[in-house]
């Protein structure tokens, strides 16, 4: 089987993920519940993961470094915790529907929320963007790369673009783990992550790092470890935004995903960039493909295949070549919608470090092969 769906779940981890989550798993305790020594060593390992995460961000605090689910809780998090009804938002056509539902929801409650448009090759179009942020805009909410085209947004120019005073939040779901941030030096306010996709971690991990500029109240209400006799939730963080068992396993899966890609970040970039490449310059030789994406550090190529529909394409390539990919329109309808492509979606192949030039080769023998029946 060839994987490159990578941009719905990464299908690779190193090895020192997989072994400190079987470790994990072999221990009972619950961090920050008991005060036992197997509940305070898990309570230390949560801790150390979230100054790792912190660290490799460049954020604020470690209270302020929350572990979520995935990126759409984060997300969640950010929005419905710091916008009120009158506020005015401005986000974009690329975004995921992890950012235009909540944003649907919250202009139902009062929030203003503006699209920016996008450039013809689907990236976001700063200036234009900038001139419709004024100076009572509260907050920016863009995605840092596309998961339809792996168009990458410049966030240091677009944060010179608008009033200083305005929040940025930004979806990392395909840029983190494979482009270089840092939130302090791009003056990200709210960075929400998905910890299973470049950041090498399992399924249900993902974080939310905030600045001091926002404080995001709780969607969830309940249990802490902490205040017991206090009825509402407690005003400090981390615990204000993490009600519940923690998910300890992904907790660690990420932190030792983060330790790999200290070790080896500018290595897997360059070679997810190559693969990438690869693949582009390869389907650009076959009359019938039409690409809607450029060669991109976050491993993403979306395509057309002439006279059949993404989808159908998706599902053959999967039975008769065992290839993943994905097709349709991705959970980012507005996108497609600027690209011309809502009808039919787009075929969407999203590379790992962890795949290889064999498997690009063949993956375009099976596109020629599906095309020549057309």
């Amino acid at each position: 089987m060839i994987y490159f769906d990578n941009a719905a779940t990464g299908g690779f981890k190193p090895q020192s993920v997989l072994s400190a989550v079987g470790a994990a798993l072999k221990v009972c305790a619950n961090p920050g519940r008991s005060g036992h020594k197997l509940s305070v060593a898990c309570s230390e390992r949560v801790y150390a993961c979230r100054r790792a995460l912190m660290e490799f961000f460049g954020g604020y605090s470690c209270d302020r470094t929350i572990f979520t689910k995935n990126c759409t809780e984060a997300l969640n998090i950010a929005l419905f915790g710091a916008l009120r009804p009158g506020d005015k938002v401005v986000t974009t056509f690329a975004e995921h529907n992890s950012v235009l539902r909540p944003l649907q929801r919250l202009e139902e409650t009062g929030v203003e929320v503006k699209l920016a448009p996008l450039t013809r090759g689907g990236e976001i179009d700063i200036p234009a963007l900038a001139s419709m942020v004024h100076a009572d805009t509260k907050a920016v909410v863009i995605t840092l790369a596309s998961n339809v085209t792996g168009a990458v947004t410049d966030v240091k120019e677009l944060r010179s673009a608008i009033p200083p005073r305005t929040l940025l939040i930004c979806d990392g779901a395909q840029a983190c783990g494979h482009i270089p941030l840092n939130m302090r030096e791009c003056g990200i306010d709210a960075l929400c992550i998905a910890g299973h996709k470049g950041m090498y971690g399992i399924q249900g991990s993902g974080a939310l790092l905030f600045s001091e500029r926002i404080d995001p109240l709780p969607l969830m209400y309940g249990g802490t470890g902490s205040e017991s006799f206090n009825l509402n939730m407690p005003d400090f963080y981390p615990d204000r935004l993490e009600s519940g068992t923690l998910n300890y396993p992904a907790i660690v899966s990420l932190a030792e995903g983060v330790l790999y890609l200290k070790s080896h970040f500018n290595e897997e970039r360059d070679k997810l960039r190559h693969l990438t490449s690869l693949l582009h310059e390869e389907l650009s030789k076959m009359p019938f493909v039409r690409l809607y994406s450029r060669p991109n550090y976050v491993g993403i190529t979306a395509f057309s295949l002439g006279g059949m529909g993404s989808e159908q394409a998706a599902y053959r390539l999967s039975e008769e070549f065992a290839v993943c990919v994905r097709g349709g329109l991705h959970c980012a309808p507005l996108i497609h919608e600027a690209l011309g492509t809502s009808d039919g979606g787009l075929i969407r192949a999203s590379l790992s470090p962890f795949n290889t030039e064999r498997e690009v080769g063949l993956f375009c023998t099976a596109v020629k092969s599906l095309a020549g029946e057309r």
